[in-house]
């Protein structure tokens, strides 16, 4: 009767916050999320699992994100935490600082903020450690 969920797949969408919503407050999320509308607050993929966070063109996030995987096309306001990869899409417009530790950045992109590379070694542990802080920040304003 109830099946497990299925493996996450790159480029699945899980989540979807389309363009006509404003959304205001802190998401904590696992998968795929996609945003083409407006988030106000902090997201957060949840700790351990893979996630996927890619911001549309016309989207818009004001406050820090935190996640493995962040693919963004829109405007971002605030500071990206990205564990494994970040990509600037050519529509991306970015005021904040990222920290990475692969970054793609396609002609057309702006970015007004610092490139912050995690070395190899160091970035398991500073970023998770962020991760982790910024979950407990989220659970505790629950």
């Amino acid at each position: 009767m109830f099946k497990n969920k299925p493996a996450h797949i790159e480029g699945q969408v899980d989540t979807l916050i389309g363009p006509q919503v404003v959304f205001r407050g802190d998401i904590e999320f696992s998968g795929g999320l996609y945003i083409e509308g407006r988030v106000i607050g902090k997201i957060v993929a949840q700790e351990g699992q893979k996630a996927t966070l890619t911001l549309a063109e016309g989207g818009a996030i004001e406050g820090e994100v935190h996640a493995p995987v962040v693919i963004l096309n829109g405007a971002l306001t605030g500071d990206v935490y990205a564990a494994e990869r970040v990509e600037l899409a050519a529509k991306a417009r970015v005021q904040g600082n990222v920290h990475y530790k692969v970054v793609e950045m396609c002609a057309g992109s702006t970015l007004t903020g610092r490139l912050i590379h995690a070395d190899s070694l160091h970035a398991e542990s500073t970023l998770g450690e962020q991760l982790g802080a910024a979950r407990n920040e989220f659970v505790e304003a629950a």
